[in-house]
């Protein structure tokens, strides 16, 4: 479960600076500043075209921050493409299914780490397979009939093949089963716990915040409150940060 006692003791790792970013002529970060840090899950949460997605699509490059500055561990990451920031220790797990379906779970996994030497590549898919069983058992079933559960674990393990120090996830529980859900919630607070900065968009906010350190809520692009997420769980005003409606007083 979340940890959310420690944060005060550790340094930001992942930082926003005033950042303006968006689409075409469309802003949607307005002068956004927040920070995430290491061996924490930081959970978005915001009603929608608050931004949060948008923070993930910045973060890796998919957006050229227009002003403003981000960072990793102190050094700027303004402008480096998705492929330098894999490198750089930043991997993202985007919404929706993103496999190839008619390919088999390791070459999915392959492909997910073509770049590695064949020793290399190996060694690492050991890795995450040791994290899965399940894709461990299903090894050569084609990725599309697997369970959206596996797919998601899927996912997640060609992501966790560059060994990244942060990892983004946009709507981890999107078409799962509860209980899958748990799973997934429970894979990522390990990666926390191992020392992993996650970064999180999740619809299913009182879930999340369970497993979440901290909770930082977007209204317009900009940032409204960062709580500890055990604290914003039992808080009146959930509702209205979440959903951009107003709640009733406790």
């Amino acid at each position: 479960m979340s940890a959310s006692a420690s944060t005060s003791t550790k340094l930001p790792f992942i930082e926003f600076d005033r950042v303006v970013a968006g689409y075409t002529h469309l802003t949607i970060l307005n002068e956004l500043t927040l920070d995430a840090r290491r061996g924490e899950i930081t959970l978005l949460i915001g009603p929608n075209g608050a931004g949060k997605s948008t923070v993930l699509k910045t973060l890796f490059g998919m957006l050229t921050p227009r002003s403003g500055e981000v960072r990793m561990d102190g050094q700027r990451i303004n402008g480096k493409t998705p492929r330098e920031l894999l490198n750089e220790g930043i991997a993202f797990v985007p919404q929706g299914r993103n496999l190839f379906g008619s390919l088999s779970v390791l070459h999915n996994l392959e492909l997910g780490a073509f770049y590695l030497s064949n020793q290399e590549r190996k060694g690492r898919i050991d890795e995450v397979l040791n994290l899965f069983p399940r894709l461990k058992e299903r090894i050569n079933s084609r990725a599309a009939s697997l369970s959206g559960g596996e797919q998601k674990q899927l996912e997640i393990g060609r992501a966790l093949l560059v060994r990244p120090e942060v990892l983004l996830i946009d709507e981890p529980s999107i078409g799962l089963a509860p209980i899958i859900v748990q799973d997934v919630m429970q894979l990522l607070r390990k990666l926390a716990d191992d020392g992993k900065s996650v970064i999180m968009v999740e619809q299913n906010v009182r879930t999340a915040l369970k497993y979440a350190d901290r909770a930082l809520a977007l209204e317009m692009g900009q940032l409204a409150l960062d709580k500890p997420a055990s604290e914003l769980l039992d808080d009146p005003n959930l509702n209205r940060l979440f959903l951009g409606g107003h709640a009733k007083a406790a």
